[in-house]
């Protein structure tokens, strides 16, 4: 799903208050953990800490599966596309990927050689992708449970979304081996903190990580396959089929988008749509800056492979959204960069040696000036845009 890589599932917790979201939280409780050479927190041998969870990291969600089951029950909604989606299950069932993911030897030779700093950062990279791709899984998963008896067709189809994320974040958790290293997804499953979206917000943002996935994917495979120097590991040379399962996801959920015109008509939708693009750009942009040493590495400009990500996914997004954010308007992506500026001296803060209380004053102001970059971004020229005519088709039949 989003993969982003990092970005999948990544809305800002602005998004899940505004979405009416709630959260359900595990916190067991458990001895201090020992830690590696690189500084991470282990469970246990060869098994690190999940990172802890901040508001820019990937997410798990849930939502009202009930509600779900009426957007999707036959009975109650016998205009649904049918046939676009059996046909669409017939393309799932195909599994071009089911043999893609094979390793070869070259994998732990090239983790081998990924020393020093970069070596944590790499890691890291890899943790997150991971987590991202399982949160998808779990999601996916349950609604394949759930929608069984209501809808056969579109059960099965999150069911296989689910399989294709499965095998993604397995990939991944593989490619930490290559570093001593894994994760415990089970573990993550039960004690993971679960963010609650209402239906309908959770389409529009697993339609966005969706897109944003596989215009970050084809981005990075395209450029090092110019660059080959550049080619850090060889996970990077499997992302041209990888990024076609996000695009087959996304394509689904596009389906579903039109089949449901309340989600696509009025200003509500305009408004939840615009807001779900700059949530999920934001964390974007934030997040990958973050770790611009990483993409340095990869011979990629971070800014540069920001905008041109956000650019094709609002490109994309704009053939079905209502509306979107014009992000050629002046001051757009001065506003971006502030927030990068501010995002970077909130990390400075916390890793300061100052007392926990002095840096959350310190803090303050920052995530206000972040706050009010966001509401102006909100506010800023949108595009209308959608595949509909969109004006007066609250009556359009599917």
């Amino acid at each position: 799903m989003q993969s982003t890589l990092s970005t999948r599932f990544g809305v800002a917790r602005s998004a899940t208050r505004n979405a009416g979201a709630r959260r359900a939280v595990v916190q067991p409780v458990r001895a201090a953990a020992a830690t590696d050479d690189l500084g991470f927190k282990m469970m246990r041998k060869g098994v690190k800490e999940a990172a802890k969870e901040t508001i820019l990291s990937p997410r798990f969600y849930t939502t009202d599966f009930d509600e779900m089951d009426e957007i999707f029950n036959l009975e109650k909604n016998p205009n649904l596309p049918m046939a676009e989606l059996e046909a669409m299950l017939s393309e799932f069932r195909k599994d071009y990927n089911q043999k893609h993911f094979v390793r070869n030897d070259g994998f732990a030779e090239a983790a081998e050689a990924i020393q020093g700093p970069m070596r944590k950062i790499f890691i890291e990279f890899l943790e997150r992708s991971c987590t991202a791709e399982f949160s998808g899984f779990l999601l996916y998963k349950e609604l394949g449970r759930r929608l069984q008896k209501s809808n056969p067709v579109v059960a099965e189809i999150f069911t296989l979304l689910a399989r294709d994320e499965a095998r993604h974040a397995g990939f991944i958790n593989k490619a930490l081996s290559d570093f001593n290293l894994a994760l415990d997804l089970g573990f993550l499953t039960k004690n993971r903190t679960y963010t609650f979206f209402q239906p309908k917000y959770i389409i529009y943002a697993t339609y966005l990580s969706e897109k944003i996935g596989y215009w970050r994917y084809i981005s990075i495979y395209r450029h090092l396959q110019r660059n080959p120097d550049n080619q850090l590991y060889p996970m990077f040379e499997y992302f041209e089929n990888w990024c076609q399962d996000e695009n087959r996801h996304g394509d689904f959920l596009t389906a579903i988008l039109k089949a449901r015109p309340e989600l696509l008509n009025g200003w509500e939708a305009r408004m939840w749509s615009r807001f779900f693009c700059l949530s999920v750009y934001i964390t974007m942009y934030l997040n990958d800056h973050s770790r611009a040493s990483f993409y340095g590495a990869l011979g990629l400009n971070t800014t540069q492979f920001n905008r041109h990500v956000i650019l094709e996914t609002n490109n994309s997004t704009a053939r079905v959204f209502p509306e979107v954010p014009d992000i050629e308007a002046p001051g757009f992506w001065d506003r971006m960069d502030r927030m990068v500026g501010y995002n970077t001296k909130l990390a400075e803060i916390g890793a300061s040696d100052a007392p926990a209380a002095l840096k959350t004053l310190q803090k303050l102001p920052l995530f206000e000036r972040i706050f009010a970059e966001c509401v102006q971004l909100f506010f800023m020229p949108t595009k209308r845009a959608g595949s509909l005519d969109i004006e007066g088709a609250a009556g359009v039949l599917y």
